[in-house]
């Protein structure tokens, strides 16, 4: 195994790492109740909610970034971090849209998407405005988010190469 590739392996097993942690502090303890409420409405208030929230959850990624920085002297590529930074919250960004919401009618985007990959009815598990952390759509959503967190880290580390 080469240095370039020991250095590739190492930044992203770090920036995964840290940007897990930072998802799941910023999309549960950081994100605001009307975020979370108000991030799945149609229209302009919606999508500012979830705007407000993506900033925030990138935010806080970018803050987990700066730390392990810091502590551990790591040093990802600054234009490969920024696109994969943009290109996480992107995705969060269009997975968040479905969030419920009273006002919403029709199936959006990840419901769409779990209703083509045959995942529909374990999306609609649960009672999403009573306990939207223990549903199916909870699950399928930060699966989505998780599987976003490789690609991001993938594409920080491969720009470390």
């Amino acid at each position: 195994m080469t240095a370039a590739t020991i250095a590739a392996l190492t930044t992203f097993a770090a920036v995964f790492i840290a940007l897990l942690a930072a998802h799941s502090v910023g999309d549960h303890l950081i994100q605001t109740h009307h975020q979370a409420c108000t991030k799945g409405a149609p229209g302009l208030v919606g999508r500012l909610a979830c705007l407000r929230h993506v900033v925030t959850l990138t935010a806080t990624k970018v803050g987990a970034l700066v730390a392990l920085i810091l502590v551990a002297g790591l040093r990802p590529p600054l234009l490969a971090t920024a696109v994969a930074l943009a290109v996480d919250a992107a995705s969060h960004y269009w997975a968040d849209r479905s969030a419920p919401h009273p006002d919403r009618t029709q199936a959006v985007t990840l419901e769409r998407l779990a209703k083509a990959l045959r995942k529909g009815g374990f999306y609609q598990l649960g009672d999403r405005m009573l306990a939207p952390t223990g549903t199916g759509a909870y699950a399928l959503d930060q699966s989505w988010h998780i599987g976003w967190l490789f690609i991001t880290a993938l594409i920080i580390a491969g720009g470390a190469s």
